[in-house]
């Protein structure tokens, strides 16, 4: 039994943040993932070629520089663009008067949290992944069940929720899985921006007591549990998909 000194409501509190940002990055994900699925599927080359922009690039440059791209200079670029807006406002709004060069119309300094950093960042990164799984698990549906769904009078919304995403998420499953177990795992780099997750929660309890192991171990634990968990349920759902074939 791993003695953690009175830090356990501590890294509890840390597990909580950690799976919190871990769902909300997956909620991301998956809007971005079918988005770019079926833009790479439409006939509207500009909607091909953002997709398939948006997939190369950031599959293409590592997490950690990612998440430091957006929580530094994504916070650089919208203040300044804040700023500019500002000075446009002013000289528009005011007329050049320079009694009215004080005013201030839109916030002049927005300050990125960690929290959404990390979801944002995670949530792009996996967008991408998920749009190649996606995309193989449309192609994987019969075309012409859509064609006679089409046949029926079904509109495009009806096609998508009672015959494409059923059975898109039959042979989705297994990558989408595998890309969550990833996902959650990635979930640790949000303590290098200061995020107090359970990984930056047992560094600070580790400098403090001088047992890192200890307490990297019980990271570890909690991270195995969590994917535990979810293989688990990632089995029961590919069970209950797989009804629908029988």
């Amino acid at each position: 039994m791993l003695d953690l000194k009175g830090y356990e409501s501590a890294l509890m509190e840390g597990a909580g943040v950690t799976i919190q940002v871990a769902l909300l990055s997956l909620l991301l994900a998956v809007t971005l993932g079918l988005l770019g699925a079926l833009a790479k599927l439409s006939s509207f080359k500009p909607a091909r070629w953002l997709a398939t922009g948006y997939t190369t690039v950031i599959r293409g440059i590592p997490d950690l520089v990612l998440m430091m791209l957006i929580f530094f200079g994504g916070q650089v670029l919208l203040n300044n663009s804040l700023y500019s807006l500002n000075e446009t406002l002013n000289a528009w709004i005011g007329g050049g008067d320079p009694a009215h060069e004080w005013i201030s119309y839109v916030p002049d300094y927005v300050e990125i949290s960690p929290f959404m950093a990390g979801i944002i960042t995670i949530g792009f990164i996996f967008g991408a992944y998920m749009t190649e799984t996606f995309r193989g698990a449309i192609l994987s549906v019969d075309k012409g069940e859509l064609e006679a769904a089409r046949a029926y009078g079904m509109n495009s919304l009806l096609v998508f929720r009672r015959i494409l995403f059923p059975q898109m998420m039959r042979h989705a499953l297994p990558g989408l899985g595998n890309n969550w177990l990833v996902l959650l795992k990635t979930t640790a780099l949000v303590s290098i921006i200061g995020l107090d997750d359970m990984v930056r929660k047992a560094s600070l309890a580790a400098g403090a007591t001088q047992l890192p192991f200890t307490f990297y171990m019980a990271v570890a634990v909690i991270f195995l549990l969590f994917t535990t968990l979810s293989t688990s349920m990632l089995k029961w759902a590919e069970r209950h998909y797989a009804i629908q074939t029988r």
